[in-house]
């Protein structure tokens, strides 16, 4: 199959790191020819070493990288099968290559736990000018299209997660100073923290300064910038400062955590990968919408009650529920729980078929049908 992914990068990194992850799962596990639209290269690099923002074209990990401006070029027609990422619409003149090659087009939607997601997964719906789009959601049952997911990922993260001493050298190798590694040695607690601006992270430092475990914040540059002005109080947790590192180390650094609060959705589902606790900030939404669909997904996610709460305050403005939320699941019992839960979610979503596999087949099939 040739195929092209088109890509608007809305949220930062989550938008170009499901597209990154998609095109790699498609080149390397089915043989595609694939061919990555990205309107924004700067985000893109962040995520992945090698992306020159300045290019309007080049080849990476055996993919085809298009800056996708407002004149692309006309050279690049549509092939067997175009993606498109979140209903982000191909351009125009590139459309009208579609008109004359009919391939198969599909509109990855966002992911989502909400039960009507499976009845409208895979509809067709026909334009007036003969294209047929069709719509493909992740999610989390096998009536979707499943989770992202790479295979010998679990061996990956196991043999990492069994080893205190690989570990530590990786973290290391991220810059975290010897004297924060001594502790987390001595038994603290690592907590990863991607979020949103609306994060409520003062509750955070003050429930893990109250918390008998001392905590090490594991942060990437940029984000929560009021991190070490609330974590400035004595007893308050450590906090360590990252640099942007690419897929596969994103990974291994949330199986190095024993909890990660993680944004969107991409960083959402390698923190379920890791099989450790997480704290979803779901990205916000008019009139409160994610908080429908936030508790679709807490209705499908086996943690205790006191795990559930902390989820659902962490998604509201500034409070301090937030704080109270977090000493409740942080407390033995309830910890033990919301860690075997971690576990048990791990593996419930591993045994489904993987969404690029999925898609694949998908595509395949209504490939015969044309």
């Amino acid at each position: 199959m040739q195929a092209d992914i088109f890509c608007r990068v809305v949220d930062n990194y989550g938008d170009i790191g499901v597209c990154w992850r998609l095109a790699r799962r498609l080149a390397h596990g089915r043989g595609w020819d694939v061919r990555l639209w990205v309107d924004d290269l700067a985000s893109f690099a962040r995520i992945q070493p090698g992306v020159a923002p300045g290019l309007p074209r080049q080849q990476l990990a055996g993919i085809d990288i298009v800056h996708w401006s407002d004149s692309p070029d006309p050279a690049l027609a549509a092939r067997d099968v175009v993606i498109e990422a979140f209903a982000c619409d191909p351009p125009e003149a590139f459309l009208d290559s579609m008109r004359q090659a009919h391939p198969a087009w599909i509109n990855l939607e966002y992911l989502s736990a909400e039960s009507w997601v499976e009845s409208c997964h895979g509809l067709p719906s026909q334009r007036p000018d003969g294209l047929v789009k069709h719509f493909f959601f992740p999610g989390f049952t096998r009536a979707t299209g499943g989770l992202l997911r790479e295979p010998g990922l679990s061996a990956e993260r196991d043999a990492l997660q069994a080893s205190a001493q690989d570990q530590e050298a990786f973290l290391r190798s991220l810059g975290v100073p010897q004297d924060l590694l001594l502790r987390r040695r001595d038994g603290a607690r690592a907590v990863s923290l991607f979020c949103y601006p609306t994060a409520p992270v003062s509750a955070l430092a003050e429930a893990l300064a109250a918390d008998p475990r001392p905590s090490l914040l594991l942060a990437p540059e940029g984000v929560a910038p009021g991190l070490e002005a609330a974590c400035a109080a004595p007893g308050a947790p450590s906090v360590a400062r990252l640099p942007f590192v690419a897929q596969p180390d994103f990974d291994r650094l949330l199986w190095c955590c024993d909890l990660n609060f993680v944004r969107g959705e991409d960083s959402f589902v390698r923190a379920a990968w890791a099989a450790r606790p997480l704290v979803w900030q779901i990205y916000p939404q008019d009139e409160n919408v994610h908080l429908e669909k936030l508790e679709a997904w807490l209705a499908r996610y086996p943690a205790p009650e006191t795990a559930q709460t902390l989820i659902r305050a962490w998604n509201l403005p500034e409070t301090g529920a937030s704080a109270a939320a977090l000493s409740a699941a942080l407390t033995p019992a309830a910890w033990g729980d919301w860690a075997a839960a971690a576990r048990a979610w791990d593996a419930s979503q591993a045994a489904l078929p993987d969404l690029a596999e999925n898609l694949a087949d998908f595509c395949a099939d209504l490939a015969k049908k044309r």
